[in-house]
Formats: structure tokens, sequence, C-alpha cells
């Protein structure tokens, strides 16, 4: 397949550009690097440095290419800093998947693979755990909003123009690449297990815990880690998916594992101690989230392979102290 990747220089996005192009497929990568790293495109794939807020310019390069599927990651992805700037938030996602939409409808682009989020759940309802896709959407924040409005965007898009799509929605990416390619690396990192490891090495400030007095056994956020592989895989089981009717599924391990527990799996895995201090929740954070992923299972065949929490941190690791500074030069 021609496949066009927004956001490809990015951690999901570089990942399942990757998965792509082992598996035989054509990769165009679009990314405006505003916090993607050119050295994260796969080799073998072309590039295009394009911000898709450029609705013309978005519409004049597809005109000049075919492509088969599209692949949407490309978005602001911080909740914390969505409660901030909401209207940021809100304008630049739906903006910039609009005019993405647009522009695969006028080029006859018939599939789009959308990057959503398990931050459309706010894990109020009365049996909050696992979620399943068709369970309640209530955003806890600007970023969850936004994500929502574009699900129901492509809805729109399916029913007027036959624009198939498949709506993922990711609970906790973490890990990197088994055979060391790719690996997580943001300015400025706000993930949990990047953090634990550079805390453990010694390379940051004692981690600050958000919240230690949620209504979970150890008092922090429970949260389902999916290993990036096992997302990247799942996409390409969508792509098939969705040539007949379009699809949303829930991505994620199935289990629970809280902030304190994360933090002594890394220390497992490092040998080391991870020094860490506690510190206020962070607004639009919900106590647990865990993925029902059974439809996805049932309908493509999908099943994580990295399901053991050990075995995902240690690729994390792994890459991680071999890229003391990620992808940029010391």
């Amino acid at each position: 397949m021609r496949c066009l990747v927004t956001g490809g220089a990015g951690y999901i996005g570089s990942h399942v550009a990757q998965a792509l192009i082992d598996s035989g497929h054509k990769v165009t990568v679009l990314d405006n690097l505003s916090t993607g790293h050119i050295e994260a495109i796969p080799k073998g794939a072309s590039f295009e440095r394009l911000d898709l807020i450029e609705r013309d310019r978005l519409n004049n390069f597809l005109t000049r290419g075919k492509w088969d599927v599209a692949l949407h990651f490309a978005a602001l992805s911080l909740v914390g800093e969505s409660v901030t700037h909401p209207y940021y938030y809100l304008k630049q996602n739906l903006i910039t998947s609009i005019n993405l939409i647009e522009a695969c409808v006028a080029n006859n682009i018939k599939k789009i693979i959308f990057s959503s989020t398990a931050a459309l759940f706010d894990n109020t309802h009365p049996s909050p755990s696992p979620i399943k896709s068709d369970s309640p959407i209530n955003p806890a924040s600007p970023y969850g909003e936004s994500k929502f409005f574009v699900e129901k965007t492509l809805k729109w898009a399916e029913k007027i123009h036959n624009l198939r799509y498949a709506s993922l929605r990711y609970f906790n990416a973490a890990g990197a690449d088994p055979l060391g390619r790719l690996g997580e690396d943001h300015q400025p990192e706000t993930h949990l297990l990047p953090i634990a490891i550079d805390a453990a090495l010694g390379r940051r400030p004692p981690l600050r815990l958000f919240g230690t007095d949620y209504p979970t056994p150890d008092g922090s956020c429970i949260r389902d880690y999916i290993h990036v592989s096992d997302l990247a895989d799942a996409h390409l089981r969508a792509i098939s998916q969705i040539n007949n009717r379009s699809v949303t599924y829930n991505l994620g391990n199935g289990r629970g594992f809280s902030n304190l527990e994360i933090i002594k799996s890394v220390e497992r895995v490092s040998g080391r101690k991870v020094p860490w201090i506690p510190a206020e929740r962070r607004l639009g954070d919900p106590p647990i989230l865990i993925a029902d992923s059974t439809e996805i299972k049932k309908e493509t065949g999908w099943t994580p392979r990295f399901s053991d929490i050990d075995e995902i941190v240690r690729t994390a690791f792994t890459w991680r102290e071999k890229h003391p500074d990620g992808y940029r030069s010391p």
C-alpha cells in the first residue's frame, strides 16, 4: 500500500511508519517537526515538512500523489497543557484534522486511521473498568474533547462521502522498538516511564508523582500500558478491517498498573532506585483508565505481544540508556 502518515516523526507515528515499511508498504511522512524528530523518520520513508494548518498547501501536496490510506497522528497531546490553553487545543486539533479529512475526500483517499485517545472517558460512570468502546464519553480535558470532535467529524465524512475510518483509542503507549531503532523522546517529557527511567539514571531531579490520594490501593493513578509496537500492529490490522465498514477500537493490555507500580518496575529492570517526591494532582487526570480491547481481538485477531510490564519497561530502558540525549546530539 501507499501510506500517508501525518505526525510520522513523533513517538507513535514513527513506530507505525516503521511497521508499515517492515511489512513492505510505501510510506510518506508529513510532519511540521514542532515536536517530532527528523531522525525518528524510518529509513525508506519519504518526508515532507508540512503543517496541516496550511490547508491549501496540504491539498496541493496530496494532488501530486496517490495514497491508499492516511494515518493521522499529528496533534497537540498534553492533557495538562490543554487545560491551561483550552481554546488553542480545541482549535488546533480540530482544524488540522478537518483539513486532512477534507483533503482526503478531495483527493480520493478512501481510508483514514485516526489516532484517538482514552482521554475521551472520564471514568466516573458506575462500572469504570475495563472501558469498552461504547462506554459513556465525557472528556475530562480539552485534549480529550478535541479528539472526540474529530471522531464525530469522521462519522459525518463516512455518511456523506463514504470515507472509511478506524478510530483507535490508545490507553498509555509505552516502550520502544525491540530492535532499538526507535524510542520515546519528547521535549518537554511528560510521560511517567521515560521520566522514571531518567530519574533512576540520575539524569534529572527526583520524579514528581502527581497525586498520591486517588481512590486506588496505593493512592496513585492506575493506567493501562500498551507497548508501542503492539499499537503499530493494531494499526496495520485496522487498515484491512475498514474495507467495508468503519470501526472504533479501544487499545490496551486490559491490565492496570499504578504509577507507584511503574516506579517499582523501573527499579527492578534498572537495578537502581527511582527518587520521587509527591506532588498535587494534575487537572484532567482520572484515577483509573483500563481498556477493554475485546472487539479488536475478536475482529482482527490482534493480541498484545508485550503484556508483561517489566518487558515493556525493559525496551524503554534499553533505548533510553543507549540514547541519553534522545534523537538529539549531546
